[in-house]
Formats: C-alpha cells, sequence, structure tokens
C-alpha cells in the first residue's frame, strides 16, 4: 500500500478528487509529442471529445515517463467549450493536431491554476498497468513515487556521443530534463550509425528534416527499428534486441544543405564501412 497516493495531495491543497479528472499525455503518441516539442500542451490539452469534462471541474495532466510512471504537469480549472471549428485552431499548432479541427469536437476554456505549482514537472507518480486508460478520476489511488527536483542534463556534446537504446529513450521521453539535448540535435542534420552490439552489425543513417537528428532519432525510441527493412526483420524475429542498439553520430551537417547533399553523404559512409555488404543496409 502506497504511503500517498496523488488524491491526498488533492485533498491536502483543497480539492475534491471526485470533481478532478486525471489525464497522462503520452510521449510515445506523435500527435502529442509534435505538440509538446512545439511547446502547445496547453492547447493540445483544451482540445478533447465533447462532453469531456461531464461531472468534472478540474483536469490535472501529466506526462508519460518510464514504463507506467507519468511526471505531474498542471491543474486546470474547466470552463465552457466550444465546437473545434477550424476558424480557432490555435497559433502555431503543428499540422498534425490541426488536421483534427472539424467541427466534430470541443474545445474547453482552462484556467491553469497555481495551487499545485510547487510539483510541477516533479512529482512522479504510477499510473498503473492501464495505461491504455489516459483519462481516469481523481479519486482512483495513484501512488506517488517521488518528488525531487528537476534538475536539467547537460548537453554531452556531438563528437562525445554514444548512446544505447535506453538511454536514448531516457533523452527522448523527458526532453524537458533533456532541453540542451532537444535543441542540439534539433538544429543539425546527420549521418549517424546504429550497431547491433551483439553482432557487430552496422547501420548507417540520415537525418534531415524539420527537426533534424531528434527527429530522425525520436521515431527510432517509438517504432524501435526506425522503420528500417533489416531493423525491422531482427526485431520482429527477436522483439527485445532494440535494448542492444548503440547509437552515434559519424558526421554532423548544417541545415543549411540539401537533402540530396545529405543523402549522397549517407551513401559514401554506407561505402566507407560496407554497411551495405557487412551490415543492415540494404540500399
Amino acid at each position: 500500500m502506497a504511503l500517498i497516493n496523488f488524491s491526498d495531495i488533492l485533498k491536502k491543497a483543497g480539492f475534491d478528487p471526485g470533481k478532478v479528472k486525471l489525464i497522462r499525455h503520452s510521449l510515445t503518441d506523435s500527435n502529442f509529442r509534435n505538440c509538446y516539442m512545439a511547446g502547445k500542451v496547453f492547447e493540445y490539452t483544451c482540445h478533447q471529445k465533447k462532453n469531456f469534462s461531464k461531472g468534472y471541474d478540474y483536469w490535472a495532466t501529466f506526462i508519460s515517463g518510464s514504463g507506467t510512471l507519468a511526471r505531474f504537469h498542471s491543474i486546470y480549472r474547466v470552463g465552457d467549450s466550444r465546437p473545434d471549428t477550424e476558424d480557432i485552431i490555435p497559433e502555431g499548432i503543428p499540422d498534425s493536431e490541426a488536421s483534427h479541427f472539424k467541427g466534430n469536437n470541443a474545445y474547453y476554456d482552462l484556467e491553469r491554476l497555481d495551487v499545485l505549482s510547487e510539483f510541477e514537472g516533479k512529482l512522479t507518480i504510477e499510473w498503473g498497468n492501464s495505461a491504455r486508460m489516459w483519462h481516469q478520476k481523481g479519486t482512483t489511488e495513484k501512488a506517488v513515487v517521488s518528488i525531487q527536483p528537476n534538475e536539467k542534463k547537460v548537453f554531452s556534446g556531438f563528437e562525445n556521443l554514444v548512446l544505447s537504446f535506453d538511454e536514448l529513450k531516457e533523452i527522448v521521453d523527458n526532453p524537458e530534463v533533456y532541453d540542451s539535448w532537444r535543441t542540439a540535435l534539433s538544429s543539425v542534420y546527420a549521418i549517424y550509425l546504429i550497431v547491433d552490439s551483439e553482432t557487430g552489425r552496422q547501420y548507417v543513417g540520415s537525418a534531415y528534416g524539420k527537426d533534424g537528428l531528434w527527429g530522425r532519432w525520436s521515431v527510432y525510441v517509438e517504432t524501435h527499428h526506425g522503420n528500417n527493412k533489416e531493423m525491422k526483420q531482427l526485431v520482429c524475429s527477436y522483439t527485445e534486441r532494440y535494448h542492444s542498439f548503440q547509437f552515434s553520430i559519424l558526421q554532423i551537417l548544417p541545415k543549411t544543405v540539401t537533402d540530396r547533399d545529405v543523402t549522397d553523404i549517407e551513401s559514401l559512409w554506407k561505402s566507407k564501412l560496407l554497411s551495405r555488404k557487412f551490415g543492415m543496409n540494404d540500399n
């Protein structure tokens, strides 16, 4: 039995847990992750189905952590709602979210409250095995796992960067803590190397586009194989094999180069490392 649950904190702060809805946003959801990286968590939270808040006066939001953990983000007082028509799409919202504004759902007026601000980004709860149930009643017992400072992790530099899959997942899943990492990796294109540490087989890949290397490596965290043919086959045959993948950078490229320049340089690295003949590149 937990010594303290989140509902206990709600009561201490003067809330009736029965009037609070708990919401867990997941960074494995590409749509939410896009909004998170764009600084649009509030706008994303406001956009819900009709009658989503029926019976609730407050929403307490969390962001997914490792496994079934979740970090407290904010608590809001819920006001009125209006249809999510195209004319109210928030400025700067990613296209993946804007495309859902079709007038069928609702956009709620939320007021962020400061009463629990001391816990924002610092309080972690155990959401439980029902992670698919991303919104639940405030009366549901959610054990408080930790309350600690949200210390920033300083970027280690491109030349020294060698990460296991699990280390990369920790970074991508916690962009608030690894803010300098996200900034650095998003600012460049790159040729990167993935090595299966169990066999030594190599995969050479390239990263370009809006979010640069951060965007490309985030796909590996989400899919475990980056949609690369041979890596996907390997993970399908050995479902836990991705934990053996090691990530590093072969060459940093400025965002001023063309996509064609990036793929040409990628091809050169494949030739240098013979990753087509002996590695996991199939083209």
